[in-house]
Order: structure tokens, then sequence, then C-alpha cells
């Protein structure tokens, strides 16, 4: 029996293509590593800023590491900070531009070590700014050093027999933290592993981003997040590890909203 030709040109129609790639995002190939959460958590944020009609008032803040390349994907006004620094920079730009959406999208290297200061402190002060983190308890970009997040007992380059609290100390939960400050009005913790979250990761994008709006304080919504390469996993297993042992460590959900938005 022939097989029927099959015409390319037929099916790949727009109706017919189950991703529509967000207008912002620029139309260029994404270089991160194949199961990286970076590229999934770039098209919510591209979504929910075209869907406030914020694409001529936003403004990310991208530091140093593998966040930084956010400016090559989404097409909106960057800012690039020193390493640490993005909290800051965003505050500057928030308080000369109040009717802007600003944000920051930052690692966890960069903002719970490097950072931690500007973190904390843009929190506290109440700035009305948002806080993207994003939290694969490694050093993604530099060769899987280990992190203020790495887990207890995970190995590293620089911990290569695993983490030892005697030694290097507890993981850092930034995003508990956060929640008992004052000036913090919308503090969570996501992931994109599946659908469902993936839907939750973009409602909570954008309440945070609508409280910045309406000048209710500072919001930090967490992502935890895999690395394949740095876990020396493979996509699959990298999520598996992530929600077997990071979800343990690094709970999700809701930890302080005062915002009394849907």
């Amino acid at each position: 029996m022939a097989s029927e030709k099959i015409n390319r040109e037929e099916i790949i129609q727009p109706e017919n293509v189950v991703y529509q790639k967000p207008e912002l995002l620029n139309d260029v190939p994404m270089h991160y590593c194949p199961g990286c959460s970076h590229g999934v958590v770039h098209k919510l944020v591209a979504e929910v800023i075209a869907d406030m009609g914020m694409e001529e008032k936003a403004v990310g803040v991208s530091p140093v590491g593998c966040a930084v390349f956010a400016y090559r994907y989404i097409d909106i006004d960057w800012q690039e900070a020193a390493h640490g620094r993005a909290p800051a920079l965003a505050t500057a730009i928030k308080r000369l531009w109040p009717d802007r959406l600003v944000f920051t999208y930052q690692g966890d290297g960069d903002l719970a070590c490097i950072g931690t200061a500007e973190t904390i402190h843009a929190l506290n002060r109440g700035e009305n700014i948002v806080i993207i983190f994003i939290n694969n308890a490694i050093y993604g970009m530099t060769g899987g050093q280990m992190a203020p997040t790495t887990l207890i007992g995970q190995k590293t380059t620089t911990c290569p027999y695993g983490r030892d609290p005697e030694l290097h100390g507890y993981p850092l939960n930034i995003t508990e933290l956060a929640a008992k400050l004052r000036g913090t009005c919308y503090v969570t913790r996501q992931s994109v592993d599946t659908v469902a979250s993936v839907n939750q990761a973009k409602k909570a994008i954008r309440k945070a981003f609508e409280a910045s709006m309406k000048g209710m304080g500072s919001s930090l919504v967490e992502i935890v997040s895999t690395c394949s390469s740095g876990w020396h996993l493979s996509p699959v297993k990298a999520n598996e590890w992530m929600r077997k042992y990071m979800f343990e460590e690094y709970h999700k959900g809701d930890f302080k909203d005062t915002t009394g938005l849907k």
C-alpha cells in the first residue's frame, strides 16, 4: 500500500501549531541547555507583560549569570547590573519613573549570595519592584559551584563530597526571609515543571506585577528550577530530582499576600 505524500506546507499552519510564541519574545534561538527552566519563565514574563499592555513601560534588570541573557529574548527595555546589584538599580529606575513596570530577573548565586544585601534591603524598604528569583541550587554558568541554596548532601564542583552544614552552613531560604520583611506585599515560591505549575507561576508573576504598579510594596517570585548541565542529569531526570529533593527544602506556595488581588 503506497503511503501518502505529506504536504508539510498544508500541515504547518497557524491553526495546527500547538505552541504560539509570545509576540514579545524575539525571534532568535535560545541558547539555554535542554530542560533549562529559564526559557519557560521568559515565556511567562513576556506573556504577562503583553497581557497587561505594558510593552512600552516595562523595564527589566538582569545581572550576571545565565539570567543575564534575558535581554536577548524579551523585547522590552533592559538594564544590565553588576553582579548582585539588580535590586539597587531597579530601585533607582522605579523611583525615577514610578509609572514603569520594573522587575529584576536573577539567579540564586547572584541574588542569594553576591547580592544578598541589595535583595534584603530593597525588599525591606518596600520598593515597588518585582524580583523574579530563579533557584536551581547551583552556580549554573560558571561551572556548577555550590550556591547558598545548594541542598544538604548535594554535590557540586566546590563541595564534591556533598554540602556539609558543619563546614558549609545551611541552605539559605530567601523566600521565607522575605515574607517576614515589612516592606514586602507578595512573596511566593512556584515552579514550571508541569502544565499546572506553569499556569500557577504565570498567575503569581501577574499578581506581583499588578501589585508593583499599584504601589503596594515589594514582591518576590521564586521559581524552583532545574539545571540539567550543572546537576549532570537529563531534562527528565532533572525534573524528577527537583521534585524529590528541591521541593522538600523549598516548599511551594504563597508565603505572604497582603495585596488583596486575585
